[in-house]
């Protein structure tokens, strides 16, 4: 019987949750001083196979799962000009400021700054852990500072990681529209092995992009488990009905990457000195898809 008891252990950048009876952690909270905070590598619940990807070849700046925003206090500007020059490294410095900060494809570097990094609960059926970070701007100084609140347990033979997620704003900040940013998924896809990503109004991966749902979950095979039972892995991610503007409109990419952002229906902001607060659950599970077990669980989170 594979145990529902869990333990932290603390290292200096990272904090790795083990199961009790596996030698390797389940889960490993990167948490360095100069780089965004991101899990990675996330295990299938029995310990075998990675389900997140860190710097994949299409998109080396996704980090496993993460949080980035895209377009962070930029200024207007018009769609054409935006779609020339967003990607561009050498933007002229007019364009650099109506376009923002961009913490999405700038996992490290002058972007973000360590403030905290502790464990809450370190051992039993939840582990709960935390971490804090400024995210700059261009001079260093704070915009944005980002807490993020974790619990890890088991149900039903699958892992359920909660995260809260708070930024307090440093000064007004407006979150830019663009077509992704926020929390992100980057799953190990390799087009000749296929997969799917499944929304919870019944989407496939060309529908779900964009679409307004309240999870969202990705199903491929896990390299590592080719001879299991289970070659199949998945992970859903659920949004709160809490949060600002749930359901949340998603972004699904053509590799399945996945995550909820709020930028894809307009501009935001956070007034200086208030905070706003997200909410989401993670389903991680060996096997296929279960589209019926996963509303069973959102349903759970909804009241919670």
């Amino acid at each position: 019987m594979i145990s529902t008891a869990f333990r932290i252990e603390r290292k200096d950048q990272q904090i790795d949750v083990f199961r009790e009876g596996l030698s390797d952690p389940l889960v490993t909270q990167q948490a360095i001083l100069d780089h965004r905070p991101f899990l990675h590598p996330i295990m299938a619940p029995d310990g075998i196979g990675e389900l997140t990807e860190y710097s994949p070849g299409h998109h080396p700046h996704q980090t496993g799962l993460y949080w980035g925003f895209t377009r962070v206090n930029g200024t207007e500007i018009e769609p054409e000009i935006l779609k020339e020059w967003f990607y561009k490294a050498d933007k002229p410095a007019d364009i650099q400021r109506q376009v923002g900060r961009d913490f999405f494809h700038h996992p490290g570097g002058d972007y973000w700054q360590r403030v905290s990094a502790d464990v809450l609960i370190v051992e039993g059926s939840e582990v709960k852990w935390q971490t804090v970070y400024n995210m700059l701007d261009a001079d260093g100084n704070a915009i944005l500072v980002e807490t993020q609140n974790w619990s890890l347990c088991e149900r039903d033979g699958k892992i359920i990681l909660d995260l809260q997620w708070q930024g307090q704003a440093q000064v007004e900040t407006t979150i830019g529209e663009f077509p992704y940013g926020g929390m992100f998924l980057r799953m190990p896809f390799r087009k000749e092995n296929g997969g799917q990503a499944l929304n919870s109004e019944g989407a496939g991966q060309q529908e779900a992009e964009g679409q307004r749902a309240r999870w969202v979950a990705v199903e491929m095979p896990i390299p590592g488990r080719e001879e299991r039972s289970e070659p199949l892995s998945s992970i859903a991610i659920m949004d709160h009905p809490s949060n600002p503007d749930h359901p949340t409109p998603w972004r699904a990419d053509g590799q399945l990457g996945v995550g909820p952002s709020r930028g894809l229906s307009g501009d935001w902001k956070i007034l200086e000195g208030e905070s706003v607060v997200f909410r989401h659950r993670l389903q991680v599970a060996c096997g296929a898809l279960d589209q019926e077990g996963i509303e069973q669980e959102w349903a759970a989170f909804a009241k919670a």
